[in-house]
């Protein structure tokens, strides 16, 4: 210990206070996604099934190559969203504050209806009440924003199994900044379905872009809102947004965007979209970061290293100095305890698979995606390869340059080294476990070639894999409250008369049905009101009357 001038011992100074915050992020396993949209359309349901957002899809899913919705969303160039550097500093591509007040009133760096697609619908009637005839009758398609009849030209997933075609080369931002030879052979070497939702990053330009101040980060679990009330339209945000996952509603004219479904993880439930996908690629869990760390690693000068930057913001839970930073910072227990649970964190930090979606916006994005492998597998058997040999499958990683540059364009700002590294290890737990499976003598140089052993290729299996319910989702509850035992009755506090809201002398039975013109002070209950006369109660009484 060190000794003091007086020969007495000195005690060591504690070092200084990390800040520790909670977010809650989502991977997608993109080898599992077969394009089926059930996750979109649970979605829709849920969140956006009013007037107003007849275009809207917090979730969707794109096919790859393809422009993507809305169209060429990626071209930032066009679309000024994320962040950039400027003399070392971040600042929003839309520009500084005097440059959006200017354009206040006229954004145009805004996405048009015809960029997303013009909503329809059928007119259904037509099939029941045509005359009889020789000819069929049809549903001739009307746009639902004025109900006009109109064209079908486009969608939310227009692209949908046309990955490749020539007509939509072109017109792929992420293609455009390959070779001229890349853009030509891409249709031979791959396709995929990328779904998106909002990224809840860590650095949200939206936030930045907001003149009013109505979107804003949760502290407790890091999720994106909008503040209806604070909200007035000026679509700042949309524009802000790089991923275009912001959206205007034209009848409330207000910004609205995806909740993460917080209501549900509130509860400590996995998102909509993650109960109901069928392919279980979905991962939900707990990040430990350090918010202090994070503009940081978004400055980071060259674009290719932003992903690593983003992965030292990350903390781990198992650290003891971590825990105790964690729990003076206020996150409780059980959300320390779920983040070492994290599924989460195990695929992007300790087997490092899972990648971020275009982390050159700089907006630090927390919905990661396990890039596929697949399409590698299935380019071999066609030549007539073993696709799941060991050594052809390796070296078709290295010798596929087309989804390598394509994916590293995606996930790590051109970066291939990351993305190869990944479908390495991909490729490794898949040799390893079909060895298992066929019962073949075991090569411990297929995990030590990846950086892996034996039991860490088995537990990325079980998470890729097998994993159930609980291991896919771990999501603790938003907050624990317990109140003292005061004597009274436990149970519903409505199961007896004079709960919250209940009337006098009502009980449980007739909680909605209150009989017309009773009512605290006078008052009529308009919900069992027939409308005809004028009910006891349902205008204040005159002053000769309350005498």
């Amino acid at each position: 210990m060190p000794q003091n001038t007086a020969g007495r011992p000195r005690a060591t100074p504690r070092t200084r206070r990390r800040r520790v915050m909670a977010q809650v992020a989502m991977v997608m396993n993109l080898d599992k996604c077969i394009g089926c949209h059930t996750c979109s359309v649970t979605c829709k349901q849920t969140w956006t099934n009013r007037n107003g957002t007849e275009y809207v899809w917090f979730n969707n899913v794109e096919t790859r190559p393809g422009q993507g919705y809305p169209r060429g969303h990626e071209d930032q160039e066009k679309w000024k969203g994320g962040w950039r550097l400027k003399h070392g500093r971040l600042v929003p591509r839309t520009g500084g504050r005097a440059r959006r007040l200017a354009r206040l009133f006229a954004n145009p760096e805004l996405p048009t209806l015809d960029d997303y697609y013009q909503p329809w619908t059928y007119d259904y009637e037509n099939l029941t009440t045509a005359p009889l005839g020789d000819d069929i009758p049809t549903a001739p398609p009307r746009s639902l924003i004025d109900g006009r009849p109109t064209e079908v030209t486009w969608g939310p997933n227009w692209d949908d199994d046309l990955g490749g075609g020539p007509d939509q080369l072109s017109h792929d931002p992420v293609l455009r900044k390959m070779s001229e030879k890349v853009r030509l052979e891409y249709e031979q070497a791959f396709m995929f379905y990328l779904p998106r939702i909002c990224e809840h990053c860590l650095n949200p330009s939206c936030v930045a872009a907001c003149p009013s101040g109505a979107m804003y980060k949760r502290i407790e679990d890091g999720i994106v809102l909008v503040d209806q009330d604070r909200c007035r339209g000026w679509r700042m945000c949309v524009s802000g947004c790089p991923y275009k996952k912001v959206y205007f509603n034209h009848s409330t004219g207000k910004a609205e965007k995806c909740t993460f479904c917080y209501p549900r993880v509130e509860a400590g439930e996995p998102t909509v979209c993650s109960e109901t996908c069928v392919g279980r690629l979905r991962y939900l869990g707990v990040m430990l970061y350090d918010p202090d760390a994070v503009g940081a690693a978004a400055s980071a000068e060259d674009e290719q290293d932003l992903y690593e930057a983003q992965l030292g913001c990350f903390l781990d839970p198992d650290d003891p100095e971590v825990v105790r930073d964690a729990v003076e910072s206020g996150i409780p227990h059980d959300w320390v305890e779920a983040a070492r649970r994290s599924p989460v964190r195990a695929l992007i930090t300790r087997f490092r698979v899972a990648l971020p979606l275009h982390p050159e916006y700089r907006t630090m994005p927390m919905v990661w995606y396990v890039p596929p492998l697949s399409p590698v597998v299935d380019a071999l058997t066609a030549t007539g390869h073993d696709g799941e040999d060991p050594a052809s499958l390796f070296g078709a990683i290295d010798s596929l340059r087309i989804p390598l540059e394509y994916l590293a364009e995606l996930f790590t700002a051109g970066d291939t080294a990351p993305v190869e590294a990944a479908l390495c290890r991909l490729a490794a737990m898949r040799a390893h476990m079909r060895r298992v499976n066929l019962g073949e003598e075991q090569d411990p140089d297929i995990a030590t070639a990846v950086g892996l052993d034996e039991r860490g290729i088995l537990d990325l299996y079980r998470l890729l894999a097998l994993a159930k319910y609980e291991e896919r989702y771990v999501i603790p509850t938003s907050y624990t409250a317990s109140t003292p035992h005061d004597g009274s009755p436990d149970g519903c506090s409505l199961d007896g008369d004079g709960g919250p809201g209940m009337m006098p002398g009502q009980d449980t039975d007739t909680f909605h049905a209150v009989p017309t013109g009773t009512g605290p002070r006078g008052r009529v209950n308009l919900l069992n009101w027939n409308g005809r006369g004028r009910p006891d109660g349902l205008f204040p009484r005159a002053p000769e009357q309350r005498r």
